[in-house]
């Protein structure tokens, strides 16, 4: 796990593929997200599954970026 989050090619490759896929008309986290910060209405557990799984790379680019610039060693 380790070596997934210190692989920083890796992390943006599935921030640009599996987090913004499908791209068309516009990134699918994206409309996930307004989706949630709008109050979640409507949404089912597979919409919830979903989120998640197109959130998970962004994720890591967030704990990528944490342990990278905040956290010296």
């Amino acid at each position: 796990m380790k070596a997934i989050l210190d692989d920083w090619k890796l992390i943006a490759l599935a921030c640009i593929t599996l987090g913004l896929a499908p791209f068309y008309p516009e990134p699918h986290i994206w409309g996930k997200l307004k989706w949630v910060l709008g109050g979640a209405h409507g949404m089912q557990l597979i919409d919830w599954w979903d989120f998640i799984m197109h959130g998970a790379p962004w994720f890591l680019l967030i704990v990528y970026l944490i342990r990278k610039f905040l956290i010296r060693k």
